[in-house]
C-alpha cells in the first residue's frame, strides 16, 4: 500500500513538472563557457509575468522600452513578441549599427537588414515567423556585436 501511494505521488509530481512552459536559455562566451542563464516563459496563452496588453508601435514611450541586460545603449519592446519588435539604440563615439541579423535557435539565418548606419531605431517584423526563440544581432561599425534573445509567441 505504501509503495503504491508513493508511486502515484511521484507520477502526479512528474506530470505537473512536465506541463510547465518555462525553458532555460544560455549565453556563452567566445570560448564556449556558459556566462548567463535565462528562464524563459513560452506559454502560448500569454505572458505569465504581465497581464498588460502589448502596445501598438506608435504608442510606445521610453518608459515601455526594455533595457537590454548587458547593453546600456540598446532597448526593445516587447519580449515576448507577437507581431513586431521595436528596437532603439543610442551608440556612443560615432559607433553605428551597420546591419541587424536574425537567427533561429538552431542557428539558421532568418533575415538580414543592411544599411542601418543612419538609423537609431528599427521595427523588426515577426508576423510570418513561427513561435520559438530567436537570436537578434546588431552588427556595429566598430566590429562589436550586440545580441538579444527574443521569444516569439
Amino acid at each position: 500500500m505504501k509503495n503504491s501511494l508513493l508511486f502515484f505521488f511521484l507520477l502526479f509530481v512528474g506530470n505537473v513538472i512536465a506541463q510547465t512552459n518555462d525553458h532555460i536559455l544560455f549565453d556563452y562566451d567566445a570560448a564556449g563557457n556558459q556566462i548567463k542563464r535565462y528562464l524563459v516563459d513560452i506559454n502560448p496563452d500569454g505572458n505569465k509575468q504581465s497581464n498588460q496588453p502589448v502596445k501598438d508601435i506608435k504608442d510606445i514611450t521610453d518608459s515601455d522600452l526594455i533595457k537590454a541586460d548587458i547593453y546600456d545603449d540598446l532597448k526593445y519592446y516587447p519580449n515576448p513578441v507577437k507581431e513586431q519588435l521595436y528596437l532603439k539604440w543610442n551608440l556612443l563615439n560615432g559607433n553605428t549599427v551597420k546591419s541587424i541579423t536574425l537567427y533561429s535557435l538552431s542557428g539558421q539565418l532568418i533575415k538580414v537588414v543592411n544599411n542601418m548606419e543612419n538609423d537609431n531605431a528599427y521595427i523588426f517584423p515577426f508576423q510570418e515567423l513561427p513561435q520559438g526563440i530567436y537570436s537578434l544581432i546588431l552588427n556595429c561599425s566598430n566590429g562589436e556585436q550586440k545580441s538579444l534573445k527574443i521569444v516569439k509567441h
